[in-house]
């Protein structure tokens, strides 16, 4: 049928745009996205075994560090599958139960990428501004509140999110999309979504206010304290820390940006939107292990201790 007789299609299977490649472009693209994932999972998953397995690492830095690989597995695991499908098989389908899982954990990880960053900014501005309280602030019990509340609220607030958007019918099966996401599920709705708009703009206002005033707020502390501190070494160690951390969260944020203003403007390249939905999925999981493992000494040292003594004496 026509577009137009698309708007009565409730198939329980959902058409998806695609990535309109030859055959031959369609194979490259797929080797690269096994690649991609591959690298991923060895990264993020090298990372996640060298901080829990190393008593050393055992401290809230790195136990907040943990977060973002785990995080980072849960945003490519529900993207790079389905994505590989797609391009071998050019199926263009996927059913709507599935499609509202890998939004709803999409989302999460989106989510609890900038809180993750925000609260180990918060850490290194406690390390910095106050390191004679920091074993004091940062105990055992104020990390598991710090871990709860960066989970649950975000858990929170995306149920909620999905359980607006599952109260309105759907008339509609083509996601103008390669995968799935909040905005595009919601152009398959035939009802009044003001509410789910509303309630969309207040938690990324709510969440981006929250994120990028408290990281603001410590990393202007943390500058002061380092061009207080007599001590060189201390000083370039603190600004490289804190730099890495601002680096990801600036790249994080620019990424999602770009994809969020590429709903709103009609004339955009199917492409170049394609390009920059998949991209920010993709660079984040890739780059953050290779930033946090081979920049950050005491990870990068003891992964290779690690590596070595579990391959060489094996």
């Amino acid at each position: 049928m026509s577009s137009a007789g698309n708007i009565y299609n409730v198939s329980s299977d959902l058409s998806l745009q695609g990535f309109d490649l030859y055959p031959e472009k369609a194979i490259v693209a797929f080797v690269f996205a096994a690649l991609n994932y591959i690298i991923i999972l060895f990264c993020n998953s090298f990372l996640l075994f060298t901080v829990i397995t190393n008593k050393g690492l055992h401290e809230p830095m790195y136990i907040l560090l943990l977060n973002l690989p785990i995080n980072d597995l849960i945003g490519s695991t529900c993207l790079f599958p389905h994505i590989m499908r797609e391009l071998l098989f050019d199926t263009k389908t996927i059913p709507f139960s599935i499609c509202i899982t890998q939004a709803f954990f999409i989302h999460v990880y989106a989510v609890s990428t900038v809180f993750i960053l925000t609260a180990m900014a918060y850490d290194r501005y406690v390390a910095i501004c106050q390191p004679m309280r920091y074993t004091t602030i940062m105990s055992k019990l104020h990390l598991t509140k710090i871990i709860s509340l960066v989970w649950l609220s975000n858990l929170t607030l995306m149920a909620i999110l999905f359980i607006l958007l599952l109260r309105l019918p759907r008339c509609r099966s083509y996601l103008t999309h390669p995968y799935c996401d909040n905005p595009s599920l919601l152009q398959l709705v035939c009802a009044d979504t003001t509410i789910n708009n509303l309630y969309g703009l207040l938690i990324t206002a709510l969440c981006q206010v929250l994120t990028v005033g408290l990281i603001l707020y410590t990393y202007i502390r943390i500058l002061i304290a380092c061009f207080h501190n007599k001590s060189s070494d201390t000083r370039s160690k603190a600004l490289q820390t804190c730099g890495t951390h601002l680096v990801v969260f600036i790249l994080f944020e620019c990424l999602g940006l770009f994809t969020i203003i590429s709903y709103r403007i009609k004339d955009i390249s199917p492409h170049l939107r394609k390009f920059i939905a998949v991209g920010a999925m993709i660079l984040p999981p890739t780059m953050n292990p290779v930033i946090y493992g081979l920049r950050t000494k005491e990870i990068r040292v003891k992964g290779i201790k690690f590596f070595q003594r579990k391959v060489f004496t094996s």
